[in-house]
């Protein structure tokens, strides 16, 4: 009795999956098989791997792989210290409610402060420095895009750090570990699970990334994202958008196992 209610349950969960996850990749694989004019061909993915879109992959995930560093250097020390403040889930709450705001919103708003005349240019002429052309860089588009995932990254790491058994760092502590080899053989082993989930949740939307490449840099970064959006909604060859769409769903199917496995052990 419990098996056939528990089937039940599953209908909506399985009709779900199959319409809004099983059902979309399947149109955008179809999709990758026509040309511009309808005809099928296979001459996208045979275009796929031309110089063109292997060096926009490779950019795609190069600077996916900046973002995620970057990322990753602030929000560890920075959930380490979480764990250590009195009032941890209001500090936490406080870093997670900007994830809350639009994300065109916040594109604006980094507009005005790189600007010419904004915020940033105004502190470099207080510092004596001088004006700079800050916005439309590969400089602008990093720092917005780790400002805008950072809390994604920091929340799996917290979530790790904080329910880290603090008797295996007094067992390390009494075994005369310095703090260096606490945290590199207890801590960060212990919390490598957050980090791969922060890692993940970060590089696979970094990947992707097309609006900021407009706002922020002016399209002197082109993504993945940037050529998909061009194909769909410029160029109306949906074949050639789908083909490039596969294969960066195939990239980050691969991300997500390669970030999956867990470690065993401490040591």
């Amino acid at each position: 009795m419990k098996t056939n209610s528990r089937n039940f349950y599953l209908i909506p969960y399985v009709l779900w999956i199959a319409l809004f996850v099983v059902a979309p990749l399947l149109l955008v694989l179809y999709y990758s098989f026509f040309d511009i004019e309808g005809h099928f061909t296979l001459e996208n993915y045979r275009k796929f791997f031309t110089p063109v879109y292997l060096k926009m992959t490779l950019s795609s995930f190069w600077y996916a792989f900046l973002i995620t560093l970057f990322s990753l250097l602030i929000a560890y020390p920075t959930a380490y210290l979480l764990t250590k403040t009195k009032h941890k889930q209001l500090w936490l709450l406080l870093i997670i409610l900007p994830s809350w705001i639009n994300l065109l919103l916040k594109a604006y708003a980094f507009l005005g402060i790189f600007g010419t005349y904004g915020a940033a240019n105004s502190f470099l002429d207080a510092m004596g420095i001088g004006g700079r052309q800050i916005l439309f860089t590969d400089f602008s588009f990093i720092f917005v895009s780790v400002y805008i995932f950072l809390p994604f990254m920091i929340l799996p790491i917290f979530n790790s750090l904080n329910e880290l058994n603090p008797t295996l760092l007094d067992a390390s502590n009494d075994l005369g570990g310095s703090s260096w080899v606490t945290f590199k053989r207890v801590i960060f082993p212990l919390t490598l699970d957050g980090v791969k989930s922060g890692c993940q949740i970060v590089f696979i939307p970094a990947l992707s990334l097309f609006m900021l490449t407009r706002l922020i840099a002016g399209n002197r970064v082109i993504t993945l994202g940037t050529a998909i959006e061009q194909h769909f909604l410029v160029t109306q060859d949906w074949g050639m958008g789908s083909t490039i769409a596969v294969f960066l769903i195939i990239a980050m199917v691969f991300i997500m196992v390669l970030t999956g496995r867990r470690k065993r052990g401490i040591l």
